[in-house]
């Protein structure tokens, strides 16, 4: 069987490209409903949330100290904490909690 790398560039390049350009070209009129702009300004994040979670958990040795670090990282995100501060107390947590969980018995 015959694979040729570029038809599969162009196809993938055509759909990203009409995802993109599509609702753009169909909906030409400001969006006014509070429910459909409340939903699509809470799309990205909740994307960014399902594709996120699943490698939470499997980045470190063990899911124990990946949860702790996803606590971590949540608290320190819901006190408004900035991106550095929470990326880094949840990295310390993760640090902290693998380095004491082979001590336990």
């Amino acid at each position: 069987m015959n694979h040729n790398i570029y038809v599969y560039i162009l196809v993938m390049a055509g759909v990203t490209y009409l995802i993109r350009m599509l609702p753009m070209a169909l909906v030409k009129k400001e969006i006014t409903s509070p429910y459909i702009k409340s939903f699509l300004y809470y799309v990205p994040y909740a994307c960014l949330a399902a594709m996120t979670f699943p490698a939470i958990l499997s980045a470190t040795e063990s899911t124990v100290s990946a949860v702790i670090g996803f606590v971590v990282a949540v608290i320190a995100a819901y006190k408004e904490k900035s991106l550095l501060t929470v990326a880094l107390l949840a990295c310390g947590a993760v640090f902290i909690v693998e380095r004491i969980l082979p001590l336990l018995p």
